[in-house]
């Protein structure tokens, strides 16, 4: 069975109601290739939620950037998985590597927060990837499956996750990984799977990848057997994110 292609649009902290209007009305202008070939999902601050939920192109699906490790209550400040579920928000994006690294999450936090999201009915794409530290000192497969097995630690069933690989010195620093580096790990990513989780959770879950992924790259690193659709940043606020989600079509045509 072929991995449906998928693009996310993280938004990160950006935005005024004003700008997200806009950017929701070049989303549902555009022509793109037909839900049986890309699933599209983008993710606003929590505060746009709704105001994106109730305007978007109903092919195009919509992500917190968050949510709380369990059931809500004393954590002010935090968004729980039931309140997403109660909005109707199908997905929530866990572990960026901003907040592992910003915010100090830990692996088995994330690992946490994963099985609580997906739990609650919630569908997961739960971010790995190495620094460049990590990355020049040769321990990239390490680290990512460290951030792997933490999840896979508290999950069972692997059908509503995407597994988002960002290298973490790709991302907005206008460095890519190369298509062949993208795709080195994804293969590793996706052996590992097979050999620690099952070889049919390997064989069926999208791994996409981030960092960086713009109009110019994005059909050369879509074209990579084991890419099976990007992340995106800055340039999903941008009307280029629509000629990325069109990247689709390299698969098509494969």
């Amino acid at each position: 069975m072929a991995r449906k292609f998928f693009v996310g649009g993280n938004w990160k902290c950006n935005g005024t109601a004003e700008e997200v209007k806009k950017i929701v009305n070049t989303l549902n202008e555009a022509q793109v290739p037909s839900q049986d070939v890309v699933e599209v999902v983008v993710s606003p601050p929590y505060v746009f939620l709704p105001l994106v939920k109730s305007t978007l192109r109903s092919d195009f699906h919509v992500a917190a950037q968050n949510c709380w490790v369990k059931k809500g209550g004393a954590f002010t400040g935090e968004v729980s998985a039931e309140m997403l579920v109660n909005l109707d928000i199908p997905w929530v994006i866990l572990g960026h590597s901003e907040r592992r690294a910003l915010l100090n999450e830990t692996n088995e936090f994330v690992g946490e927060k994963v099985a609580y999201a997906l739990a609650q009915g919630l569908k997961v794409i739960a971010c790995v990837g190495e620094t460049l530290e990590q990355r020049e000192s040769g321990s990239t497969m390490d680290v990512v499956a460290a951030q792997t097995k933490a999840i896979a630690d508290k999950v069972t069933n692997w059908s509503n996750v995407v597994v988002a690989y960002e290298p973490v010195w790709a991302i907005g620093t206008g460095k890519v990984a190369s298509p062949a580096q993208a795709q080195e790990v994804h293969d590793e990513l996706r052996k590992w799977l097979a050999k620690n989780v099952s070889a049919d959770v390997a064989a069926t879950t999208r791994i996409i990848y981030g960092g960086s992924v713009n109009g110019g790259n994005c059909k050369e690193l879509g074209g990579q057997a084991d890419v099976d659709g990007f992340l995106v940043g800055g340039a999903s606020l941008k009307a280029e994110f629509i000629d990325i989600i069109k990247a689709a079509e390299v698969k098509k045509s494969a």
